[in-house]
């Protein structure tokens, strides 16, 4: 029997080899090459099957479905497993549409832009951290600094040295954490502020911090009982070292010290989100290790941003819930096919008293982000569910356009889904926040560093 080569599991056969040989991103032609030549169609890198629900389900789904417990198991091996149980047993709905084949509406236009200028400059030097040109005195240079990830660690550095891909960013978003019986048992309003002083897109390094990666705070501004903590994380660009952790919390009125690697814990009460769970990028590159790309091929994640963002239809950008004992569990998403995506696995090994026992972390190669991240406990049961969406800030009743005069982008939408004790903290991020903070992506001639990045701005934002 002679096997056809592009039959219908010509694709699976393809990844299974490019996991064996550590080979790039794409089927019929490599991706970067084809987005490189006409970023605005990657039809040529993949076969139809890949490109279309419809297709690869055989006409069992197709976009305009609902998937739901009913049909779910057709889907199975396009979803990772915490959101299968999410589906089959907790009520979620996924709302499917036809995949983007436009990458240039996966990025903000300026990261892409710095991505395909700087392909190929990023080495990884005998210390383990990645040099622009191999060169230690020169920090990576801005974009993604390898987009045909081939190794775990290569995909982890795309998602860890810009978390949002813009050189500021500052969200606004409440977070709702439920308890087991699928009610809202918390509700916190936080801002959380990034500011990249390497790994920029301007070409400058921020007032000469080239020995650090990045500034990094979060302060919440309600309930009344939490307003007022704060916490700063000040990054080194050497991954080997922890970053300088900072908080403050009004009841005891100063600035304190907190363990580098207490990671794994609740920023406050009743919230499943950890420091370490952040862009599935949380702890330094190199305070992990093992890592290994264990499976590579088609998923479905909430990567369409027109769809998923609700700019223009609702004043907040929030969005309704359905599904868990309540309705109120999971947010509505729209999934699309993903043509390929990587799952790489890490273990915390910087980290010896960590409750982790290793993550999956799963990576559309079309633009380096993650949908979703599976935490293991150290006994390999599955322990905490991070997924993400992600997307253009352009939908037909609005669009949040940047510098340069394009569509942005940046993440939608989180579950953080703790399934052994059925806790759930999910938030969106939203336009602006009742106490007058608002969501922007860049800092807007704003001293943001000052008013929201050094231990004195702790103090200060708590009072």
């Amino acid at each position: 029997m002679r096997i056809r080569k592009y039959d219908f599991n010509y694709s699976r056969r393809s990844f299974i080899e490019k996991v064996a040989t550590g080979a790039g991103a794409g089927v019929l032609a490599p991706l970067w090459s084809t987005i490189a030549n006409s970023a605005d169609d990657i039809s040529k890198s993949y076969p139809d099957e890949l490109l279309s629900i419809e297709m690869y389900t055989k006409g069992k789904i197709k976009p305009g479905d609902v998937i739901t417990a009913a049909n779910v198991d057709t889907v199975k091996d396009l979803l990772e497993p915490l959101m299968f149980e999410q589906v089959k047993n907790h009520g979620r709905r996924l709302n499917i549409v036809a995949s983007n084949r436009d990458v240039t509406k996966m990025f903000n236009a300026t990261y892409l832009k710095k991505t395909l200028e700087n392909k190929g400059r990023a080495k990884v030097g005998d210390d383990g951290n990645v040099w622009t040109d191999g060169d230690k005195t020169k920090p990576w240079i801005g974009g993604l600094p390898f987009p045909d990830a081939t190794d775990g660690f290569q995909t982890q550095a795309n998602l860890t040295l810009n978390w949002g891909r813009h050189d500021y960013s500052q969200y606004t978003a409440p977070f709702y954490s439920l308890s087991p019986d699928g009610e809202v048992g918390y509700r916190h309003e936080i801002v959380w502020c990034e500011l990249n002083t390497t790994a920029r897109t301007d070409n400058t390094v921020f007032q000469g911090h080239t020995d650090k990666l990045r500034f990094q705070s979060v302060f919440f501004t309600a309930p009344n009982d939490t307003k007022g903590s704060s916490f700063l994380s000040i990054w080194y660009y050497d991954q080997r070292k922890f970053p300088d952790l900072y908080g403050y919390f009004p009841a005891f009125k100063r600035v304190r010290q907190f363990p580098t690697n207490q990671r794994f814990e609740p920023l406050v009460p009743g919230v499943t989100f950890f420091l370490s769970d952040a862009w599935a990028a949380g702890d330094p590159t190199l305070t992990w290790g093992n890592y290994k790309i264990v499976k590579r091929g088609p998923m479905l994640g909430a990567i369409s941003g027109h769809h998923n963002w609700t700019g223009g239809k609702h004043p907040t950008w929030d969005q309704a819930t359905h599904g868990g004992k309540k309705g109120k569990t999971f947010y509505d998403t729209w999934m699309e096919l993903i043509p390929e995506a990587i799952v790489f696995s890490a273990e915390p090994s910087g980290y010896p008293r960590a409750p982790v026992g290793k993550k999956e972390v799963y990576v559309d190669v079309r633009n380096m982000m993650f949908p979703s991240q599976v935490t293991y406990d150290r006994r390999g049961q599955i322990w905490k569910q991070f997924e993400a969406g992600s997307g253009q800030l352009k939908n037909d009743k609005a669009d949040v356009l940047g510098a340069d005069g394009k569509p942005d982008w940046t993440w939608l939408y989180c579950h953080t889904h703790d399934i052994q004790s059925g806790r759930m903290t999910r938030f969106r991020q939203e336009k602006s926040i009742p106490s007058g903070y608002k969501s922007k992506y860049a800092t807007e001639g704003e001293d943001v560093y000052n008013k929201f990045l050094t231990p004195s701005a702790m103090a200060r934002l708590g009072t």
